[in-house]
């Protein structure tokens, strides 16, 4: 399922991108001005879940819904002032990569929050790979 989303985002994007590149004059027409548009972003989920494609999840295969509702959740953790620490523990945030049927060591789990910090909140990006060196499993 993450392969075909990925796929289709990708082909939207390249769609876009296309229709951008193409232009309507008939040869004698003068050119388009040059417009200093901005390009299209990258949706944080697809960055995201690249990067869940490469983990190795015990139990079941997580949807990307359950993979994508951590992120915002660890955003909101990081600045209400918490560490990754605290967001994975039962006695804080409770938001350890894991559900009902699946789950992920540590080092997997660390590569999953930086990712969706990387997508989703990108100035916690620094403190958080900092924490997570620190403990030297990242």
């Amino acid at each position: 399922m993450r392969h075909a989303t990925t796929i289709a985002a990708t082909a939207v994007l390249l769609c876009a991108l296309t229709a951008c590149g193409s232009s309507g004059g008939d040869g004698d027409s003068k050119p388009a001005a040059a417009s200093h548009s901005p390009s299209p972003s990258v949706d944080p989920a697809t960055a995201y879940l690249a990067t869940a494609q490469g983990i190795a999840f015990t139990g079941t295969q997580p949807t990307d819904a359950e993979l994508t509702t951590l992120p915002p959740q660890w955003c909101t953790g990081l600045n209400d002032g918490h560490s990754v620490e605290w967001l994975f523990s039962s006695g804080g945030g409770a938001l350890y990569p894991n559900g009902m049927n699946w789950g992920t060591v540590k080092k997997d789990a660390y590569q999953l929050v930086a990712a969706g910090v990387k997508a989703y909140c990108p100035k916690y990006l620094d403190s958080v790979t900092a924490e997570l060196r620190a403990t030297g499993e990242y």
